[in-house]
This record gives structure tokens, sequence and C-alpha cells, in this order.
């Protein structure tokens, strides 16, 4: 058995990881509180002697990604009617016994799995209809179901008012993981260009997990539309999400083409990838210093105007390139493109700056910027809240 000393080390090593970021502390004091409250709410108020699923059902509700526990509350929610309506009917028509309990906990995955239901609405229509066959007491299905509307009630609560997350601002955290990860790959790239072969390989695999950023941002793209259409607090934030959305579909395509654009130097004539080397970084470090910025409107002018740059010195490396440069250069300009959607050039303007010799400036258009959650989303909510009332 390990020493208390060797414990404390192993939890001070854990809190010292980096995985554990401050926003992550945040979300678990959402859940400690959100448990605390739906647990007080269902003794004090509803006057449950144990009422141990009411906080369960508030964590199971929060543990989801940002932008989604809303949903995850309401799939709870769905999950335990299914189960405690099937078991009901069952324990009306067949009575108690094991043979119920089979038949309504597979009535219940059936119903919600027929109907697209996500694995949290299969776990607790299951859970729910089981728990009821065997207690075989009708006050357990009312009481679970009180519970699940008070522990939902409290996420949704948190996810819906308290502690909405701002939708653009959550949108371009994860535009910057992945504008930050596709640097990192070309800057790779440019170290396996000036002859580390190693480096190179790894600038490979580097883009190519680059899937797993896009992937959440796509995630994220959905979510952020989500909360400002059903969200109370950020409904007004619907025009600029959805333009901020279809900006942030453009690094899909970038990050597609930085991969291309990686492969092709790499397998270019080692004199071309040592003149190649330099752009590539200068591609890289364009990428970076707007990755903590996406949202800006000068960074991403910053961004275009000095990619058109990168991509003119490219040309210029050779004036009439080798197939495989020439490869290389197409790539730049497809990454380049995809660089001028995203920070908001119309498609037919970014076509024509990357074929034009000289280029013309390109100026970006305004970029919206994220609410203030003190200044603007209490008196819109309040807004809101009042006509409401007034109907």
């Amino acid at each position: 058995m390990a020493s208390p000393t060797a414990v404390v080390r192993r939890l001070t090593r854990g809190f010292r990881h980096p995985s554990l970021q401050p926003a992550d502390i945040w979300l678990l004091l959402q859940s400690t509180v959100a448990a605390t409250a739906a647990w007080v709410i269902a003794r004090r108020l509803i006057h449950h002697h144990e009422p141990f699923f009411a906080p369960v059902a508030a964590v199971v509700s929060l543990n989801a990604s940002v932008g989604e526990r809303g949903l995850n509350a309401l799939r709870l929610l769905l999950g335990v009617i299914v189960g405690i309506g099937v078991a009901e009917v069952t324990l009306l028509i067949l009575g108690g016994g094991y043979g119920s309990l089979s038949v309504a906990t597979f009535v219940a995955l059936a119903l919600t799995r027929a109907f697209g239901g996500a694995r949290i609405v299969l776990a607790q229509a299951a859970v729910s209809a089981i728990l009821t066959i065997a207690v075989a007491n009708g006050e357990v299905g009312y009481q679970r179901l009180t519970d699940a509307l008070i522990g939902a009630g409290v996420a949704l609560a948190f996810t819906q008012l308290v502690f909405s997350p701002e939708p653009l601002r959550l949108l371009r955290r994860f535009e910057g993981n992945a504008l930050e990860a596709m640097a990192a790959g070309l800057e790779l790239t440019a170290l396996g260009l000036d002859g580390d072969e190693t480096l190179g390989e790894q600038a490979v695999e580097s883009q190519r997990e680059l899937r797993d950023h896009l992937s959440e941002l796509a995630r994220v793209r959905r979510a952020s539309a989500r909360v400002a259409r059903h969200s109370l607090a950020w409904r007004a934030r619907i025009v600029p999400v959805v333009r901020e959305n279809e900006d942030a579909g453009y690094l899909d395509l970038l990050g597609g083409s930085c991969l291309l654009l990686t492969r092709t130097s790499l397998e270019a004539d080692p004199d071309d990838q040592r003149r190649l080397a330099p752009c590539i970084h200068a591609l890289a470090t364009t990428l970076a210093e707007i990755a903590p910025h996406p949202g800006d409107r000068a960074a991403r002018q910053r961004a275009v105007d000095r990619s058109l740059e990168i991509l003119q010195e490219m040309r210029g490396i050779d004036a009439e390139p080798a197939p495989e440069l020439a490869a290389v250069l197409m790539a730049a300009r497809v990454a380049v493109n995809d660089l001028m959607l995203f920070a908001g050039v119309e498609p037919s303007e970014a076509r024509a700056a990357t074929r034009e010799e000289p280029r013309e400036e390109k100026d970006i258009p305004e970029v919206p910027a994220p609410a203030r959650a003190t200044k603007d989303r209490l008196p819109a909510l309040g807004l809101r809240l009042w006509r409401r009332i007034r109907g």
C-alpha cells in the first residue's frame, strides 16, 4: 500500500499536469455546485429522504463538452422518462419478477435505439427501467423522475443561464487550437527541408493528427450554433455566430492544404528544399501569430498580407520550376487561398489575389467581437424575460 507521502506526491503531480487547465477546474467547480444545489432542492424543498439521484443527474448532465451540456441534460431526462414509462406499463401488464425486468429493459433500449437515442439516453432508459422493476414500488419511478427533473433542471439553469458559454469565444478558442497545430506542422516541415529527415517524417504525422483538432472544431461549430439558437442569453448572437461558422469551415480546407504543402515540399529536389525552408517557416510563423487571436481583424489582415508576400517569394525561387517544385507552388497557392477565405475575403477575390503578379491589397471585412458577459448578456437576457412576462 502506498504511503501518505507518495499519495500526496501523486496528487500534486496530477494538479501540475498540463491537461488540468484553469478552465477544467472551473467546469469541475460548476459540476460540484450543481450537484450540491440539486441535493439541497430535493432534500429541503421536495423533502426526499434519500435524494441521491438528483445530484447524480446534475453531474451526469454536465459531464459533456462545453456547448453540449444542455443537450446532455435533455437526453438524460428523456432516457429517464422512457425507462420509467416502459417499466410502469410492464408492471401493470406482467407484474414484477426477473421476466418483467428483462422485458422492460429490452423494450426501453429498443425504443430509444429505434429513435436514434444517444448513449446516455440508452443508459438512463435501461437503468430507470431496471430500478423501477427491481424495487417494484410505485414510488420509485416517481421519485427517480422527480430527482431527474431536479438534477437536469439545475444543469439546464447552469448551462443556459448562469454559465452559458459565449458562442463566438468558444468557437474561436478551437479555431486557435487548429491554427496552432497547423503552424507546428509547417514548422516541422521547414526544419525537415533544412536536412533533418526525421523531422520531415514527424511533420507529415503532425499534419495527419491535425484531423483531431479539426474534428473538435467541427463539433464546436455545431455546438456554438446550438447555443446561439437555444440559449436565452445568446440568442441575439445568431447572425455573427453563423458568419463565424462559415469562416471556420475553411480551416478544414486549410488543414488539407497544409498537409499537401508538407508532402509536396518534402518531395522536391534537395536544393529546392533548402530554398523553400525559409518560406515554409515564414508561413508557419504567420499561422502561429494569428492563432492566439483568430477573431482579430488586424491579425487576419496581417496574415493575409504576409501569406501573399510569402507566395510571391516562393514563385521567385525558380522562373521555370521543375514538376516537383511546381506542385509545391500549387499547394502553397491553395493554402494561401484557404487562409484568405477563413479571414473573410470573398472566394473570387481570394482566387484572383493568389494568381495576380504583382498582387493587390485585399482588405479584410469587419469581424464580429464576442459579447461581454456582464455588459451584453445580462441586459439582453433581462429584456427578453421582461417581454415574456408581459406576453
